[in-house]
């Protein structure tokens, strides 16, 4: 497996230097992120970022995210014009030797959470999700950190309003219209697409979610058979879900090659539908780490990897869930688990 960081560009207050200084830290996840939403991205621009990022001593590993326009999501008429504006920049990523994108199909909202710095034991905060606070929150005054911040509340209420008439099956159909039009681009531009699942994995705000589980998985790849049309395998997002095994999921989608990018982050159960996002190690959270890297090189898991959210440590301050400190612990961690597991994968043979 491949080390990589999550960097937001020149703006980020951690600094490809001290990403460097991570060991074994070989790659950066990015994006452009001063392209709208829907429009192609050009060239030079995604060269440009290589190029930044190359003259660090890294390499550009993952493009995260290239952003999917709701009206594709809605299934508008508009929708082919989008899609052709994703295809050129799934065609101007491949020219530019990038060779994984990771996306999402989640309707309006990214990642979501209750609490950006919820105080934990030892004296760090972390991002946390709770059930009875999402439920009183009202979704059409929410910002959180990655999310698109172009909507106006006249936007949101009207694309909350849109959303009343997509279900879940209505949502799919319009996700395999999307694949069957983007993959065969895809394929051709030799870039590997990468599907998130939602965060969390369950309807929230009344709206549908369908990247949910095992079972979800397997109807999504079934949507287009190739190895371009894979998955993000965020262990982190599966479990927040009481009823997924994070690492039978993982397994799963390992077995039928179709894990292209890995996001690695502990989460702690607390009840229901809520839960906390710990530190990486396995006692801190309810996913056994240990088996997820045993998986990863069981099965001989050559893309990349990086560890997720952090938490805010050592009175660091910056973008919630994206500190240096924490995430640079979890790729620590990370690593120690991988050695131990390749020895021991090595003593068996």
């Amino acid at each position: 497996m491949k080390m990589s960081f999550r960097w937001y560009g020149t703006d980020d207050s951690v600094s490809l230097e001290y990403i460097r200084q991570i060991p074994n830290m070989k790659g950066i996840v990015s994006a452009i992120y001063d392209i709208p939403v829907g429009e192609v991205w050009p060239l030079e621009k995604i060269e440009s970022l290589k190029q930044t990022i190359e003259a660090a001593g890294l390499e550009l590993s993952v493009i995260e995210s290239v952003p999917v326009h709701e009206d594709i999501k809605l299934g508008k008429p508009t929708r082919d014009q989008y899609i052709d504006n994703y295809k050129e920049t799934i065609r101007n990523l491949g020219k530019a030797g990038i060779p994984v994108v990771c996306y999402n199909f989640m309707p309006v909202f990214d990642w979501t959470r209750s609490n950006l710095a919820y105080p934990l034991e030892d004296g760090s905060t972390a991002l946390i999700f709770e059930e009875e606070e999402v439920n009183k929150m009202d979704p059409r005054k929410l910002s959180l950190p990655g999310w698109d911040e172009s909507y106006t509340e006249e936007g949101i209420n009207q694309l909350m309003d849109e959303y009343k008439e997509v279900d879940e099956e209505i949502l799919w159909s319009h996700l395999e219209y999307f694949i069957k039009e983007i993959i065969p681009v895809a394929e051709a531009a030799n870039v590997k697409m990468a599907i998130h699942p939602d965060d969390p994995p369950y309807s929230i705000f009344g709206l549908p979610r369908i990247i949910t589980g095992k079972e979800a998985l397997n109807r999504f790849i079934k949507l287009y058979d190739s190895k371009y049309n894979g998955v993000t395998l965020c262990v982190g997002s599966f479990a927040s879900d009481p009823k997924n095994n994070a690492v039978e999921i993982l397994r799963d989608m390992l077995e039928k090659d179709r894990v292209n990018f890995v996001h690695a982050r502990n989460v702690k159960l607390t009840g229901g539908k809520s839960f906390q996002e710990s530190a990486h190690l396995s006692e801190k959270g309810s996913i056994d780490m240990f088996e997820v890297v045993k998986a990863l090189v069981e099965h001989g898991f050559e893309e990349s990897i990086r560890p997720d959210h952090g938490r805010m440590i050592w009175g660091e301050e910056g973008k919630s869930g994206y500190g240096l400190y924490d995430r640079a612990l979890g790729a620590t961690y990370l690593n120690g688990l991988y050695e131990a597991n390749i020895k021991i994968v090595n003593q068996n043979r």
